[in-house]
């Protein structure tokens, strides 16, 4: 597989690269800093932000934008819906290019990759060559700005498709995109519709599709729903990465806090992928020798009913299947069916190789 962040590949030998978001749910730079950090300790692959800028990317502030949102009613967290201006909801994701290059430096001291978003030609620019980040991902939003996939697949370094709401042919097309300019460092992600997914909209499936169409790249499952049962299920089917949202606060009123992990959370969901990843194993079923000895335990050999003298023919009615195995199989006792013994067995006592 050619697709890797950096030097470390993604999806190799079985592995998934985890990545939790932070572009929508962070509030600032202290808290972006602190929810890379969480992302660190929790054991993640790698941190993703958004570089957006509000005034630039919306030309209609009014265009509303609906999602859900936790709210506390006693001890019980409900759902609530709510619409807001999308221009809103990203003017509160901004950050200068200063705190950039904060946030892109405090990445580098605790030894986590930060990568990134990005929706203008200036913005990869500045996010690939003057903080050397190592991927940029496209949104759903841009999956037919086939210019701006070009653009950042020229830039030779990991490039990330979002593909929420695009049909087969718009997927194809922006692959092809990515290839004209010689990109073959490439992520498609799964991203069900909904904030959060409706669970009729994820179609886990897809990813058997996405692999089948695109086999020489990398397939992801960027996850919107609650809980990771869904990423538990995109990584038995075989995705090579999952991106999943964190926050500080899940009962925060904006967009995403309500399906993203808290920083308690983030750390057992690592776990628990970890842990799938090795109960899946290999799909070549072998076992250590060590193994196979203990194996003789549970499995049966045949014993004598009763004392059988030298030349005594071989009958099955003579035997007694019982445990351990340290003797002759089923099969192939039933081979030495017939045949005489060489050797005196005496009852209880089990029947080799060198009996016959």
């Amino acid at each position: 597989m050619r697709a890797k962040i950096g030097n470390k590949p993604i999806g190799q030998n079985g592995r998934v690269y985890i990545v939790f978001e932070a572009g929508a749910t962070h509030t600032g730079l202290s808290s972006a800093k602190e929810l890379a950090r969480v992302a660190k300790e929790a054991g993640a692959d790698a941190i993703k932000f958004q570089m957006l800028y509000a005034d630039r990317l919306m030309a209609d502030r009014r265009v509303l934008f609906e999602y859900g949102y936790l709210e506390r009613v006693g001890k019980e967290l409900g759902l609530k819906h709510f619409r807001e201006p999308l221009y809103e909801i990203l003017k509160r994701r901004e950050l200068s290019r200063e705190e950039w290059k904060a946030l892109k430096l405090h990445c580098d001291e605790i030894g986590i990759t930060m990568i990134c978003t990005a929706t203008f030609e200036d913005e990869i620019d500045f996010l690939v060559d003057k903080l050397g980040v190592p991927a940029i991902k496209i949104c759903s939003g841009d999956v037919d700005y086939l210019h701006l996939i070009r653009y950042a697949a020229g830039k030779n370094v990991n490039l990330q498709l979002d593909t929420g709401g695009a049909e087969i042919w718009e997927i194809e097309k922006a692959v092809r995109a990515a290839e004209e300019v010689g990109c073959r460092n490439l992520v498609i992600h799964l991203c069900p519709t909904g904030y959060p997914a409706r669970l009729e909209s994820i179609n886990l499936r897809m990813i058997a599709t996405l692999k089948s169409l695109f086999p020489e790249y990398a397939v992801a499952f960027s996850d919107h729903s609650p809980g990771w049962e869904m990423d538990v299920a995109a990584v038995a089917l075989g995705v090579d990465l999952l991106e999943k949202t964190i926050t500080l606060d899940r009962t925060i009123r904006s967009c995403e806090h309500a399906f993203s992990l808290e920083p308690k959370e983030a750390k057992e969901f690592v776990r628990v992928i970890r842990e799938v990843e090795k109960a899946l194993g290999s799909s070549r079923r072998s076992f250590p020798a060590a193994w196979r000895e203990k194996l003789k335990v549970a499995r049966r050999s045949p014993y004598a009913k009763k004392d059988l003298s030298v030349g005594t023919i071989l009958r099955r009615e003579d035997f007694e299947f019982r445990r351990p195995q340290t003797g002759l199989t089923d099969e192939e006792f039933s081979f030495v069916l017939g045949k005489a013994l060489r050797r005196e067995l005496k009852k209880g006592e089990v029947l080799t190789h060198e009996h016959v």
